[in-house]
């Protein structure tokens, strides 16, 4: 009989975290990880054997997680990617195991753990981010599909049963909302977005519902991204290396582009011009020397943005004991699809054992009567589908006494009965 491992999933689930809470954005920015470093972090960890990981990188946070044991030689990999010291990264990571990871991974799909509480563009990144390691790596690990599925169905579900995101304060929106309390006559305004990913996207979104025919220009890097959106949203887009000419004409620049290092300077600016700077980038993209000797230019970034949104966030903080019923209740249904795994060697085994009975028994009425009915063989695949839940419910009811009883029941069904042929023949 297969032995089954008394080690899941869940004992080797981890997460490494770097947030808003323990690193402000500059030093966020130095563990960003982009869509350049998935190839060579899948292979680094496929050659050492390491097992399964994926990362999520948003402005708030980066995050590791893996069902590898030694998560810390999966965090070495990641630090050697991207460019950093182990020991750089462990002072800001925090780490959490087994049910506490899987509890954070939901919290953080909820919007629970967003630096705006109830910022629903978490799940769409920790999908998008799962979905493109998978698509690297050329297959997929159940357990990690099942908690990526089920962070989906939570995020959902609180977003449909409580009022957690009302008000959307999303970092696009926190923006726009700025820009909505700072300046007057915002339809006059000249607004020029560079990157339109998703958070550029959504920021475009909140500008066309929030202003009046508002005078938006776009500019990206990939030209036909700029072409889409333009024109989903009757926008006029120009060619990204010409955003330096532009500025002269801009009244309000938003940065949401994905770039490692600063492309905004102070040299793109044209001196005296007054000019508010949002940079919504994680590492930052415009360099903030460029306030330097330049008192009418203002610059804003995601970790300023936040602290303008606290009468929004006091009524989604009443919301938070619904979400993590939520959570709760499907962490439980989780927890049952994952006893279920665990124990499939064990059912099927039995089932396997009983069917063999089965093929034996029918075998000889056959060799015997010469007659086998339809109606036999349904009742008797009845009888065994009957007797495999039972055993199925208590090993799952009773997952310490797994091992045992499937070991009796073999000793009973398998062992006795090939003993006493022995004997016999």
């Amino acid at each position: 009989m297969p032995q089954n491992s008394n080690i899941h999933q869940t004992a080797n689930f981890a997460v490494l975290s770097i947030s808003y809470e323990k690193a402000d954005a500059q030093t966020r920015g130095k563990f960003a990880f982009f869509d350049e470093h998935i190839k060579s972090f899948v292979n680094q960890i496929h050659e050492e054997n390491l097992g399964d990981a994926f990362v999520v990188s948003t402005c708030n946070r980066t995050e590791i997680y893996t069902t590898t044991p030694n998560y810390l030689l999966i965090a070495e990999q990641f630090c050697k990617t991207v460019g950093v010291s182990l020991m750089d990264f462990m002072q800001y990571a925090n780490i959490l195991k087994r049910e506490d990871a899987l509890n954070h991974l939901f919290r953080v799909a909820a919007g629970l753990e967003s630096q705006i509480l109830g910022d629903f563009e978490i799940i769409g990144q920790i999908k998008n981010a799962y979905s493109r390691f998978k698509r690297e790596k050329k297959n997929s690990n159940p357990y990690l599909e099942r908690a990526i599925n089920s962070a989906i169905q939570i995020s959902k579900k609180i977003k449909t049963e409580t009022g957690i995101s009302n008000g959307a304060a999303s970092v696009s929106y926190a923006a726009v909302q700025y820009i909505l309390n700072r300046s007057k006559q915002l339809s006059e305004k000249n607004i020029l977005l560079l990157g339109v990913g998703e958070i550029g996207q959504n920021t475009v979104e909140n500008l066309v519902k929030h202003i009046y025919q508002p005078k938006v220009k776009i500019a990206n890097r990939t030209a036909e991204a700029a072409e889409k959106i333009a024109e989903k949203y009757q926008i006029p887009h120009i060619p990204f290396e010409d955003f330096q000419a532009e500025l002269a004409h801009t009244d309000i620049l938003i940065v949401a582009t994905g770039a490692s290092t600063p492309i905004v300077r102070k040299e793109h600016f044209p001196p005296g011009k007054e000019i508010l700077v949002i940079d919504l980038s994680i590492p930052n993209n415009v360099d903030k020397a460029i306030t330097l000797d330049q008192p009418l230019i203002e610059l804003v970034d995601v970790d300023m943005l936040s602290k303008h949104i606290s009468e929004t966030m006091a009524e989604r903080r009443k919301e938070i004991p619904k979400a993590e019923r939520i959570i709760k209740e499907m962490s439980k249904d989780f927890s049952e699809w994952e006893k279920k795994r665990k124990l499939a060697p064990n059912i099927h085994h039995f089932k396997a054992t009983l069917k063999k009975m089965e093929r034996n028994e029918m075998h000889n009425i056959h060799k015997k009567h010469r007659y086998i009915q339809v109606d036999d063989m349904e009742l008797s695949d009845k009888l065994i589908q009957k007797i495999t839940n039972r055993f199925a419910k208590y090993i799952i009811d009773h997952p310490w006494k797994a091992d045992e009883i499937s070991k009796l029941m073999h000793e009973i069904l398998v062992e006795l009965p090939n003993k006493e042929f022995n004997e016999k023949h």
